[in-house]
C-alpha cells in the first residue's frame, strides 16, 4: 500500500488505534537532537516532537517526549538539521505547471542575463527540429519583461522564422499573454475579422491585422482546442513530476488554484483524487476551481467535498492580467512606455464580477479572486464589500490573489472585510527593478506585495508561487518577504518599509497560508494534534541572514508520518 493511501484509511481508523498506542506509552517515532522551529507561537520551539498514526502526538523537552518511547519506537538524531512544519504552498497551478514545464518546451529563465529575442528564436529552432509539419510546437515561459531588448514580443512574425509549417503557440511566463505564429492563427481558423472571445482579446497592429499577441485564457482557448491532448499516462508522468518539485522543496500542503482548466473540472478532479490518494502526488491538496471551467449551470460538486488528503474548497475568478504584462487593471497608466494611456483591462464589468462570486459564495464556496492591479483590487473589494453583510461572512477567508499594487485605503478595507491576500512574492525579486524603473514607477513599485503594511492591519497572508510563474520555493518566498532585494544588479531593496521579520515570513509560508486554505486546524505548525507533515533542512532559517535563507536546503520530507523525499 502507498504511504498517502494510509491517510485515508488512517481517518478511519486513527482514533482508536491512537487511544491504545497512547494508552501504551508508546510513539512510532522520536525526532530530537537538532532545533525544532514549531511555528507555534505559544511553543515556538522544542527539543523533541513525538509522532503516533501519522499524527504529532507530543512536542517539548527531550525527556517529555521520551516518555512516550516504546519498544518499537524509532528514534530519529537530526543530527543538527531543523525541523519545521512541512511547506504550505496555497496557490500552484498544478496541472498548468504539469503542462508548461513538462509536456510543453519551458523556457523560463530565472537566473541572469536575461535572453534575447535571438536566442528565444534559437531555442524554439532547436526544439522544433523535433516536431513534425503540422503538429503543434508549444512552449512556456517567456517574458518581455526579462528580455533584451526590453519589453520586445514574439509577434507572428517573428515566429514565423522557427517555422511557417508548425503551429506555434508560446505562453507568456505570467500565463496571461500567448505568441502565435500565422500557421496557429490558419490552424485555428483565425482571421483578421474574428472577433475577441469574452474576456479575451486578440491583439491587432495599427491597420488592423493581427500581431500574433494574444491575451486571457478565452483566447487561448481558440488554439487550445485545437491542438491533441496527451495521453493520460503523460499527464500523470508530469503530475508526478511536479508533486516531486513540491517534495524537494519540502512542500507538504498544495492548492490547486484553477481546477478544470486544462482538462475540465471533471477529469482534473478525478486525476487529483486519484494521485493524491494512491501517493503519486505526495502532498496534501486543496482544490479551487476554476470559474469558466465550472459555470453556473454546474453543480455536481459539494464545498469541503473530500477528505485532509484532497478535498475541493473554492472557486477561482480571474479579474484581470499581469502587471508586468502591462494588462493587470490599473487606476492610473503604467510608466511604459513613457506616455502611454494603457491601464490595462479589466475582464468583468463589476456586476459581471459579483454574479459570478454571489451563487458561489452562497453556496459555501470559499472566493479566489485574481487581482493584480489596483483598480482590479478595487473592483473586487467591491464586490466583497456586497458579499459581506454579517459578521460571519467576514470568516469565510475570501482570497484575493497576488494583491499586488493595493492602496492603504485598500488594506484597509481588505482588513475590515477579512480578506486573506496572498502575494506572489517574487514580483520583489525576479520583476523588482523592472516595476520600479520601467513600468510601475517608483510609488506604485513601492507598493508590491506590502506584507508590513498588511501586519499592521491585523491581517493573515500568504507567499505563493503561481507555478508556473515563478519556481516553487518557499523558503526562498520566505527569504524575498524579509529582504525586498531585487535580481538585476545594482541590487537594491525594493520600499524596506515593507520588510516583514523572518518569523513573519515563515509564518506566510506556513501557518497563515495554512489558514488561507482553512487548515490551520491540521496543518502549518509543529503541534500535537496536527498531522506529522515535516521539513527537515540543514540550517535553522530563524537564525539565518534573511537573504540567505533562499540557500538553505531541504534534507527530508516527511507527510502524515512517513517520509516522501530524502536528498541523496
Amino acid at each position: 500500500m502507498h504511504l498517502l493511501s494510509r491517510i485515508t484509511l488512517a481517518s478511519i481508523c486513527l482514533l482508536s488505534a491512537g487511544q491504545i498506542a497512547s494508552a501504551a506509552g508508546n510513539a512510532d517515532t522520536i525526532f530530537y537532537g537538532g532545533d525544532i522551529v514549531t511555528m507555534n507561537k505559544a511553543q515556538p520551539t522544542a527539543e523533541a516532537v513525538a509522532i503516533q498514526g501519522g499524527k504529532i502526538t507530543k512536542v517539548g523537552s527531550l525527556s517529555q517526549v521520551k516518555s512516550l518511547q516504546g519498544k518499537d519506537t524509532k528514534l530519529i538524531n537530526l543530527n543538527g538539521q531543523t525541523l519545521m512544519p512541512g511547506f504550505v504552498e496555497p496557490h500552484v497551478h498544478i496541472f498548468g505547471t504539469a503542462f508548461s514545464e513538462e509536456l510543453w518546451q519551458n523556457m523560463s529563465n530565472f537566473e541572469m542575463p536575461h535572453d534575447t529575442l535571438d536566442s528565444l528564436v534559437a531555442k524554439l529552432t532547436t526544439y522544433s527540429k523535433n516536431v513534425k509539419d503540422g503538429e503543434w510546437i508549444t512552449a512556456f515561459g517567456v517574458d518581455p519583461s526579462r528580455t533584451d531588448p526590453f519589453m520586445a514580443e514574439l509577434t507572428a512574425d517573428i515566429l514565423d522564422k522557427v517555422s511557417t509549417t508548425k503551429p506555434i503557440f508560446v505562453m507568456n511566463q505570467s500565463m496571461h499573454i500567448a505568441y502565435v505564429n500565422h500557421k496557429a492563427m490558419e490552424m485555428a481558423g483565425i482571421t483578421d475579422s474574428t472577433p475577441d472571445p469574452k474576456g479575451g482579446k486578440l491583439l491587432k497592429d495599427s491597420k488592423g491585422r493581427l500581431t500574433g499577441v494574444v491575451y486571457e485564457v478565452p483566447a487561448f482557448y481558440l488554439f487550445l482546442s485545437k491542438m491533441p491532448v496527451p495521453n493520460q499516462d503523460l499527464i500523470e508522468q508530469a503530475l508526478a513530476k511536479v508533486g516531486q518539485k513540491m517534495v524537494r522543496k519540502g512542500v507538504t500542503t498544495s492548492a490547486e488554484i484553477s481546477l478544470g482548466g486544462y482538462l475540465g473540472v471533471d477529469k482534473e478532479n478525478a486525476l487529483l483524487n486519484d494521485m493524491t490518494h494512491s501517493g503519486k502526488l505526495p502532498v496534501r491538496v486543496r482544490g479551487y476551481m476554476y470559474s469558466n471551467a465550472y459555470p453556473l449551470t454546474n453543480n455536481s460538486y459539494k464545498p469541503g467535498q473530500g477528505d485532509d488528503v484532497y478535498k475541493l474548497i473554492g472557486v477561482k475568478i480571474v479579474s484581470d492580467g499581469s502587471d508586468q504584462g502591462l494588462t493587470g487593471a490599473m487606476i492610473q497608466p503604467y510608466a511604459y512606455p513613457a506616455g502611454t494611456t494603457n491601464t490595462g483591462s479589466l475582464n468583468f464589468t463589476e456586476q459581471e464580477l459579483y454574479d459570478l462570486a454571489k451563487p458561489r459564495f452562497d453556496q459555501g464556496w470559499q472566493i479566489s479572486v485574481h487581482s493584480n492591479g489596483d483598480r482590479a483590487i478595487e473592483q473586487t473589494l467591491n464586490v466583497f464589500q456586497k458579499l459581506v453583510t454579517k459578521p460571519s461572512d467576514a470568516k469565510t477567508r475570501l482570497r484575493i490573489e497576488h494583491f499586488t499594487v493595493p492602496t492603504e485605503a485598500q488594506i484597509t478595507k481588505a482588513a475590515k472585510l477579512g480578506v486573506v491576500p496572498g502575494f506572489t512574492i517574487g514580483h520583489t525579486d525576479y520583476w523588482g527593478e523592472a516595476f520600479h524603473d520601467h513600468l510601475l514607477g517608483p510609488e506604485r513599485a513601492n507598493r508590491i506585495d506590502a506584507s508590513a503594511s498588511l501586519i499592521k492591519n491585523g491581517m493573515h497572508f500568504a507567499y505563493h508561487s503561481d507555478s508556473p510563474v515563478s519556481p516553487i520555493h518557499p523558503l526562498k518566498y520566505a527569504s524575498e518577504g524579509a529582504s525586498r532585494l531585487w535580481q538585476v544588479a545594482p541590487q537594491k531593496v525594493l520600499n524596506a518599509n515593507e520588510k516583514v521579520s523572518i518569523n513573519d515570513a515563515l509564518k506566510a509560508v506556513t501557518i497563515d497560508a495554512a489558514y488561507q486554505l482553512k487548515m490551520d486546524d491540521k496543518v502549518g505548525s509543529v503541534q500535537a494534534g496536527k498531522y506529522a507533515d515535516f521539513a527537515i533542512v540543514n540550517q535553522n532559517p530563524m537564525k539565518t541572514d534573511a537573504y540567505k535563507i533562499r540557500d538553505i536546503e531541504v534534507n527530508e520530507t516527511w507527510v502524515n508520518g512517513q517520509q516522501v523525499f530524502k536528498k541523496q
